[in-house]
């Protein structure tokens, strides 16, 4: 049974999704006005991880990360190059899917923008007001925390505790001290937009609860990322999503957030100006590595950066790319009617069960990888006694084996490109090219040509010919 830590609760908690057999997930996504850094990519690193486990727990997910295309930051940085707000964004939305392609992320089901949700933003704003939550001044608009009893819940921190000590600029037109901005009244040269309390744009947290609640409804599992936004952010976006639609059992039902990145025992973030962008990295490091010293340590963990332990990182990964390459040889020599591997594959057997014991508790990936060392342990003794000539490799024990660290690999997406994966890759986009022609026979069978000329047309946009013969259809690429 999976169980992971929840930051609302301060507890682990058996996972037991909203809908049966489904798993969804909402992370908040980047600023985009400078390129991703690593501490950046910490987050989207571990969901990746995360939505790989579930996906082999046989839970179908749904996973969306936001941009917040507009913002302070983002017209600051458009000011001083003399470009538009939309030129930024753009401009580091595309970098951030360039480095995070690199460092195989499997993409999110959605992405959307702030600028994209403009009417549900303000229709969530709306409604806040309708409901008594929030209140207007000279076109802001305001949240009312001490209209909602809970405030403070996921933090941890109480409300009088938190105005005694806050560190913030006083806007004495504010009820309460605490009272966050939904909606910010149009400043001379910022974009805006048109609202029933005039021109303006959004305050930060309302747009993180206007997307989960639109793609993922009043009640879903998941919602991640960094310690940093546990307060204000989080506790805002739980304030404003309960007393708008919700109630103290609904939106997110388990709240995860990986812990920071360090230099020197010192948060890395770009206001501190000490941070590292992973296209830096990357000029340095191969992309595989850098993933690597990311699961390496539990989510949860500080993670202190630094080039030696970038180059641990590196030695470690190597070993497990021996192991692969010593069982991809193996396979090679390898004999039917052999069972010489026969408790190789019981160890690996193992390994792979606490393998997933390990994930299955709080995603424990430091745990999961020190399992797969101890299987790269058996096979290079295995290997040994191959090599002296004291037995010959075992075909099918091996083969199940591979299948095993293969399944290890693909939930930490490390190890992606041996020729053993590579030939199941193979293997698999030739089964589906089987199904694909098998559809699209059916259809010219019943002269639906438009379904079988747009299969032909869709698969020809990715490199893909379908060839119609008197035999049948074949593909190339």
């Amino acid at each position: 049974m999976l169980k992971v830590y929840n930051t609302l609760t301060k507890k682990k908690e058996e996972f037991h999704p909203v809908i049966p057999g489904q798993a969804s997930i909402y992370v908040c996504g980047i600023t985009p006005y400078n390129d991703p850094h690593i501490g950046n990519a910490r987050p989207f690193v571990t969901w990746d991880v995360i939505k790989r486990f579930l996906r082999k727990l046989g839970y179908k997910v749904k996973h969306v990360q936001n941009f917040t295309d507009i913002d302070d930051k983002i017209i600051r940085t458009a000011n001083q190059k003399h470009l538009t707000w939309k030129d930024i964004s753009d401009k580091y939305i595309k970098g951030y899917f360039e480095v995070m392609d690199k460092l195989n992320i499997i993409h999110a089901d959605i992405y959307p923008r702030v600028s994209e949700t403009m009417p549900d933003i303000i229709n969530m704003v709306k409604g806040l007001i309708d409901k008594g939550f929030a209140y207007t001044i000279d076109g802001d608009v305001y949240f009312s925390v001490e209209k909602f009893p809970g405030y403070g819940k996921l933090s941890g921190r109480k409300l009088d505790d938190m105005q005694a000590g806050a560190r913030i600029e006083v806007d004495k037109r504010k009820h309460h001290p605490m009272d966050f901005a939904l909606w910010k009244s149009a400043k001379p040269d910022e974009p805006s937009w048109d609202s029933p309390w005039g021109k303006g744009r959004p305050g930060w947290h309302i747009e993180c609860s206007t997307m989960s609640l639109k793609y993922l409804g009043k009640k879903f599992d998941f919602h991640g990322g960094g310690s940093d936004l546990i307060f204000p952010h989080h506790e805002n976006e739980i304030a404003q999503s309960q007393a708008y639609c919700c109630d103290d059992h609904s939106f997110a039902q388990y709240w995860l957030h990986n812990g920071f990145i360090t230099i020197n025992q010192e948060k890395m973030s770009k206001s501190l100006n000490n941070f590292f962008t992973v296209k830096d990295i990357l000029k340095k490091y191969p992309a595989e590595v850098l993933r690597y010293f990311l699961v390496a340590t539990h989510y949860r963990s500080p993670l202190d950066f630094s080039d030696e332990r970038l180059n641990e990182a590196q030695t470690s990964l190597a070993r497990l790319n021996n192991a692969r390459e010593t069982l991809d040889e193996l396979s090679k020599t390898a004999q039917e009617n052999n069972n010489t591997a026969a408790s190789l594959f019981s160890y690996a057997c193992e390994a792979k069960k606490n393998f997933y014991d390990a994930m299955n508790d709080d995603f424990n990936t430091a745990l999961a990888l020190a399992n797969m060392f101890d299987l790269t342990k058996k096979i290079n003794i295995y290997y040994q006694a191959v090599v002296t000539g004291e037995i010959t490799p075992d075909k099918a024990n091996i083969t199940k084996i591979i299948t095993i660290f293969n399944e290890m690999t693909d939930i930490l997406g490390i190890l992606q490109n041996s020729p053993s994966r590579q030939q199941e890759n193979s293997q698999l986009i030739n089964k589906l090219m089987d199904i694909i022609i098998s559809v699209r026979q059916d259809a010219r069978e019943n002269k639906n040509w438009n379904i079988s000329d747009k299969i032909r047309d869709e698969l020809k946009n990715i490199g893909i010919t379908i060839e119609d013969s008197p035999t049948g259809a074949r593909w190339k690429n």
